[in-house]
């Protein structure tokens, strides 16, 4: 999964902050101590604690969760706030002046950053620290297999606590969804390969699905800012697996950027047979997803398939826009070499509570009490659901979740209308929500009503795991060395374009597969490919 959890329309969650700016750098102040020195058990530490603000919260200084982890973590927190548009600007100006407090939270470091703080000293390594004082760190970095490793750096120290925030759908979120009422009424059966998805799409196309007697339908359409949209999004894993972000793949072991590859080519000869044929709408590489839901909101049913993550990018999944009714996901399809991939996405991502070096040791081990609660499975639910006999309940005898088993939680639906609340912190920072927990609440007894939409997408996942291969695919918890890092980032960004911009030529014809793919490979030379894969598999293999 990319970083953090993308909830589904209608059920997601947002997910940063707010505040009023403040300052203070967190130098000096204990609060819990008395004049001798002492640590007072009884009087909070203070803690200085910068994050990112959100519109969606009132004020942290007096949110409702707040007071519930000051009072479990035994500390007073005084919050320096940015706005989260500004958060990268400022996050760069306060380390690089050297004026930032004891506690980041939500700070979004990634791996190259925590290295190179962590070696300058401005972070602490925490590995000592969570063992003494963090049994729920410590527990969840035993019991999740890549977590331990995502937050270890190559030196052995461990510079920041990453956001657990697992999601089923979210692992494989690079779907099709197809309108299965038009399978229905033509008499076709869900395609299990390229060439009957090529055949679907053609009917689609030529027999008229919706009835109206006219040639207005569009058999797939997509976009690339739909959340896993795109033309090769779901259909290019059917020769080679893509990630469409490094366009890296893994070969027993070895890297190899899946865009330069023979089956690469296979690829985009199948998509660009469908575009040719009029079966990809002649809008996916330019329109927006507003102009998908448009598209997809004419008065006459029109949109056959569609490449992303969330049929909720077209219809709210509610009984008010019943069309959303009428789609479900094609599972994994079968390529002419035998291909079945699925994307796969795991990962902790960046790191997101850091101690600085201006804390002193009673902040320190305050500050991993205030953390260690975050990773509590108490903690998660109220930062993500609020407090119990509002935003959720406990399960009733009888009830089940995802998995048919007793079920621990159930969503209470929110009757507000506001935008604004003060109770939870919107899974600010860090927590562990796994998919244990996602999973124990209730499920709905309809996944195509209104409170059944996130049960919809597991469900609809459920049939990309079998094809969701971990050994294929670039580790997105990798350890970029700090003197790579900018190399890095640009050779990513360059090499991306070039790709993403060469395969829009070969689908539309603007370039020939045949004619143009030599210079095609010939071009990543210039680019410096094989100094960026240099990097990754360096970082790989340490």
């Amino acid at each position: 999964m990319k970083q953090t959890f993308k909830a589904a329309a209608g059920t997601m969650l947002v997910f940063s902050l707010l505040a009023s700016a403040c300052s203070g750098n967190g130098s000096g102040q204990t609060g819990g101590a008395d004049s001798s020195g002492q640590q007072d058990p009884n009087k909070p530490t203070e803690l200085t604690v910068f994050a990112p603000q959100s519109p969606a919260i009132e004020n942290l200084e007096t949110n409702r969760f707040t007071k519930k982890v000051e009072e479990k973590a035994n500390v007073k927190i005084k919050w320096n706030v940015v706005p989260e548009k500004s958060l990268e600007d400022k996050k760069q100006l306060m380390m690089a002046s050297g004026d930032y407090p004891a506690v980041l939270l939500g700070g979004n470091f990634n791996k190259a950053d925590q290295l190179k703080y962590g070696q300058q000293g401005a972070f602490l390594d925490l590995k000592e620290l969570i063992d003494k004082h963090a049994p729920n760190v410590k527990k969840a970095m035993n019991d999740l297999p890549y977590l331990k490793a995502a937050m270890t750096a190559p030196n052995g120290s461990i510079y920041a606590i990453p956001k657990i925030n697992e999601c089923f759908h979210c692992t494989y979120g690079q779907k099709m969804w197809i309108n299965k009422s038009w399978l229905d009424k033509l008499g076709l059966a869900m395609p299990t390969t390229t060439d009957e998805f090529y055949e679907v799409l053609k009917a689609f196309k030529e027999k008229d699905p919706n009835g109206n007697g006219k040639p207005d339908e569009v058999p797939l359409t997509t976009s690339y800012d739909m959340w896993a949209g795109g033309v090769d999004s779901f259909l290019m894993n059917a020769f080679i697996y893509d990630d469409m972000d490094s366009y890296f793949s893994l070969s027993d072991g070895k890297v190899r950027l899946s865009a330069a590859q023979p089956e690469w080519r296979e690829g985009l000869r199948y998509l660009r047979k469908l575009y040719a044929e009029g079966l990809i709408d002649k809008a996916a590489f330019t329109q927006n997803a507003d102009a998908v839901k448009q598209l997809a909101s004419k008065p006459e049913q029109v949109v056959g398939a569609v490449s992303t993550a969330l049929i909720s990018y077209l219809y709210t999944a509610n009984d008010e826009n019943p069309r959303h009714k009428e789609f479900e996901v094609v599972p994994p399809l079968k390529g002419p070499n035998g291909v079945r991939l699925s994307s796969y996405s795991v990962g902790a991502g960046n790191g997101q509570f850091v101690l600085t070096n201006k804390a002193t040791k009673e902040q320190q081990i305050a500050a991993m009490r205030l953390a260690d609660y975050l990773y509590s499975e108490e903690a998660t639910v109220l930062t993500s659901w609020g407090f119990e006999g509002e935003g959720w309940r406990r399960a009733n005898a009888g009830e089940t979740d995802y998995n048919g088993k007793p079920a621990q939680y159930a969503v209470i639906p929110s009757t507000k209308t506001a935008q604004v609340q003060n109770d939870s912190w919107q899974q600010l920072g860090i927590m562990l929500m796994t998919n244990a927990i996602r999973e124990g609440f209730v499920a709905p007894k309809d996944p195509l009503g209104n409170d059944g939409y996130e049960y919809r997408l597991w469900k609809e996942s459920k049939k990309y795991e079998p094809y969701g291969k971990p050994e294929t695919v670039y580790p997105s918890d990798v350890y970029i060395d700090p003197a790579d890092a900018t190399l890095a980032a640009q050779l990513r960004t360059t090499i991306k374009d070039y790709v993403k911009s060469s395969m829009a030529q070969f689908i539309t014809g603007s370039k020939d597969i045949e004619k143009d793919w030599d210079a095609y490979i010939a071009g990543f030379k210039g680019l410096q490919l094989d100094k960026y894969a240099a990097i990754y598999q360096k970082a790989l293999n340490k």
